[in-house]
């Protein structure tokens, strides 16, 4: 009887190991399959950017025929910069958009035939009645929050409600005391506001010249009580200050 034991033991052995061995071979089997997926299909961090985002990209406007035909213009090297003041307009090729919150440059760079300069609106700065600091240029997307269409109406008008119409029969948008409308902008209208704002962006990067596009400032004063502006340009071209106004 003692010498069935080791024996015994040695097949139970022999079977955890065998059952192991089956247990890792199909543990791998999972993992290779799933690596094989992986490598295929690409890891959902690495998949190409959306259409969304492509359609997105910076195109900029078309630049204006000759840098005489901007309100200002002046030479960094051997580039020509011009640009113009919109004020709180956003001028784009479908139609003018309205920001409070931030005034715009229309700004264009000519250069020599086939030449090249890398852009940024990092590069630009704006200052407004002498002041000693000057306003960077921010990215277009802040602006995003604070546009507004002057021709754009809902399809179904607003009615604002006073305290005084509810229960009562008696305000409503003759009440003086009424709250202004609340207006909800369809979200498919305000991706439309958005993708102009960003087409018509001066584009980023080495671009071959001549290139235009809007830059945008945070200034939320009126634009009529404005003395003087400089736009202030230090980038790979050099430095150079336009006068804007008067």
């Amino acid at each position: 009887m003692l010498a069935l034991v080791p024996y015994a033991s040695t097949a139970g052995h022999v079977r955890l190991n065998v059952m192991q061995s089956f247990l890792r071979s199909i543990k791998g089997a999972v993992i290779a399959v799933g690596l094989t997926a992986t490598l295929c299909h690409g890891a959902p961090w690495q998949d190409a950017p959306s259409k969304d985002a492509q359609v997105r990209e910076s195109k900029g406007l078309s630049p204006r025929a000759a840098p005489t035909d901007y309100q200002s213009h002046t030479q960094a090297g051997a580039v020509t910069i011009a640009a113009e003041f919109t004020g709180h307009s956003i001028t784009s090729p479908q139609s003018v958009l309205a920001t409070e919150d931030y005034v715009v440059v229309e700004v264009g760079f000519f250069g020599p035939p086939e030449a090249q300069l890398k852009l940024s609106y990092e590069d630009f700065s704006l200052r407004i009645n002498g002041k000693k600091n000057a306003l960077p240029a921010r990215p277009s997307v802040s602006v995003f929050k604070s546009l507004k269409d002057p021709e754009w109406e809902p399809a179904v008008p607003v009615e604002s409600k006073s305290k005084t119409s509810l229960g009562t029969g008696g305000g409503g948008q003759n009440d003086p005391g009424a709250p202004p409308p609340v207006v909800h902008i369809p979200i498919d209208v305000e991706r439309g506001w958005e993708l102009r704002v960003q087409k018509a962006t001066l584009p980023e990067g080495e671009r071959v010249l001549p290139v235009a596009g809007l830059i945008f400032f945070q200034y939320r004063g009126k634009t009529d009580n404005i003395e003087s502006i400089e736009l202030i340009y230090t980038g790979p071209a050099g430095k150079a200050t336009l006068k804007l106004h008067p």
